[in-house]
């Protein structure tokens, strides 16, 4: 598409009444797109043809600057707290008029796109921004309409983007001069103060946790998902540094989406139509098919050049280790499309935990797969966030806390429902520490862990012989093809078994302790899910 001088009746700004005196870039095409920033001096072409832009002051989503207007439709609906901080009807009017205003002289980008590749749940959106290399990032990573629904095309959501407006928080009633608002009544969400681009994302995924369960009785998902030749859909929750993408990239499956899904009565279907993965310390050996597709269209955030080359040093941590790339889904060889698939036969809940207590691999029944959904449990250690020396405990509901409008109890009794109704296996798997906490033992070996997905995929542990976690209550399989059979026991892989069991009651009342926030919420089905010992 072309660039468009349009007028006031044509100008897909006017549902907004905002009128700019700069140009309206409308859908514009990747490579239309590239060239503005370039122009614009947005960013820079690498060796691969790939953009390079920089975020500014913010690296990553800034948490505590998010906010939700509380209004008829959301207070008595929304989950308050510290993750949905309310804001004030009248401020977010005052507040748009302040975004028209400073965009009334911008050159705007704006694109017409959707989330929700299954035609039933499909949400328009309609993004407004002031930066080029924005837009493209909105192509990659939202689904792209074909030229007749452009045509056609009924906007269900807005957002605008504009990370050179500030905000008055005396006036404006945010904290800081940087905000991101989700107006679900106004079908709304506004961005200021900051050039973050999952932003955007993110976002959306938020509006969608809240319209898919709450609207549709449809469960929306923080996961990747693949599926087999077979229509074998397998979803994988967990959190940074689990091994959610490696081991969801499967050459013999198709990849269906790396993070966010829906599950319907009919399927799985993704919400995206790209990845936005994080590139720090990436190499072709590790992840050859995010390598590969960072080529011309993609975008990467915040890397630097090696010295004299315009060769991106990924292993370059001098402006964040959040270091990311966006790309289309169908830059992936195997991605499929349109990105549906059949109910999920397997579900696999993957945990990095650094005492050495869970089991390589587990099964769960329905309450404890909601007690495990809810507790979204990992361990960070050293190197995983400044700061942190030792492990961490770490806990986000739902495998994404930060992006749940309802309340955690909410998707997980969906999640229930759906399980038992569809006879879905859940499996926790440990990509962890063995033989002892970190420090003493060592991570679980990568073969390992593939062979037991494996297995479970293929069947192979369904007639296996199972026994009882002493301290969790899950059932842990006592044989599994290509591993030894010691591994599958974490108390043998100790040197003193009682320094087990006094680490394993340790992280058990770890875990009732932080599932104290949702027990006024929770079933009585959904405690039955608790360690018991």
């Amino acid at each position: 598409m072309q660039d468009l001088a349009l007028d006031a009746q044509t100008s897909p700004l006017d549902f907004l009444d905002l009128h700019t005196t700069g140009k309206i870039h409308y859908n514009l095409p990747p490579a239309e797109l590239v060239e503005h920033a370039l122009a614009r001096n947005e960013g820079s072409l690498t060796s691969t043809g790939a953009l390079m832009a920089d975020t500014g002051k913010f690296t990553g989503r800034s948490p505590k600057d998010r906010y939700i207007v509380k209004d008829a439709k959301t207070a008595d609906s929304v989950w308050w707290g510290d993750i949905n901080i309310p804001f004030e009807e009248e401020k977010f009017d005052q507040l748009l008029e302040k975004m028209k205003q400073f965009l009334a002289d911008k050159d705007l980008f704006i694109r017409d796109a959707y989330a929700g590749a299954d035609p039933e749940y499909r949400l328009n959106i309609r993004v407004v921004n002031t930066w080029a290399w924005h837009n493209l990032f909105c192509n990659n990573m939202f689904l792209r309409p074909s030229a007749e629904e452009l045509e056609n095309f009924e906007n269900d959501f807005t957002i605008i983007c504009a990370p050179g407006f500030q905000a008055d928080p005396e006036v404006d009633g945010t904290k800081s001069s940087n905000f991101a608002i989700l107006n679900l009544s106004k079908r709304m969400i506004l961005i200021g103060g900051t050039g973050y681009a999952g932003e955007m994302k993110k976002g959306i995924f938020s509006v969608l946790n809240y319209l898919l369960p709450y609207e549709h009785q449809t469960l929306s998902m923080h996961c990747s998902a693949n599926v087999g030749k077979d229509d074998d859909t397998a979803i994988f929750f967990g959190l940074s540094g689990t091994g959610k993408t490696t081991l969801s990239a499967d050459p013999n499956r198709s990849l269906i989406g790396d993070d966010e899904h829906g599950w319907t009565e009919n399927g799985v279907f993704n919400f995206e139509g790209g990845c936005y993965a994080k590139v720090i310390d990436l190499t072709r050996e590790k992840e050859p098919e995010i390598w590969d597709a960072i080529k011309f269209g993609s975008i990467v955030e915040n890397t630097r050049f090696k010295a004299g080359s315009r060769e991106v040093d990924f292993t370059n941590k001098s402006v964040t280790e959040n270091t990311r790339t966006a790309y289309p889904i169908n830059f992936i060889p195997n991605a499929k499309e349109p990105s549906i698939a059949p109910v999920p036969k397997n579900i696999f809940f993957l945990t990095a935990d650094a005492f050495g207590v869970i089991p390589p691999i587990s099964k769960l029944n329905k309450s404890q797969a909601m007690y495990h959904f809810i507790s979204g449990y990992t361990a960070k250690v050293a190197g995983t966030e400044m700061g942190i020396t030792e492990p961490k405990l770490t806990f986000s509901a739902c495998f994404g806390a930060a992006f749940l409008p309802l309340h955690p109890t909410a998707y997980a009794t969906l999640f229930g429902e759906k399980m038992e109704k569809y006879q879905t296996n859940v499996w926790l798997i440990n990509t962890g520490w063995t033989g002892g906490p970190y420090g003493v033992g060592s991570r679980m070996k990568l073969n390992y862990t593939r062979a037991m997905i494996t297995a479970a995929l293929e069947g192979k542990l369904d007639s296996v012989e199972f026994k009882s976690h002493r301290y969790f209550g899950f059932d842990v399989p006592q044989t599994c093809p290509e591993v030894p059979s010691e591994v599958l026991n974490p108390q043998k892989t100790w040197k003193n078994p009682e320094d087990y069991d006094l680490q394993a009651s340790k992280l058990a009342k770890s875990f009732i302790e932080n599932f104290k926030q949702f027990e006024d919420y929770a079933s009585e089905d959904i405690l039955k899910g608790a360690p018991n010992f």
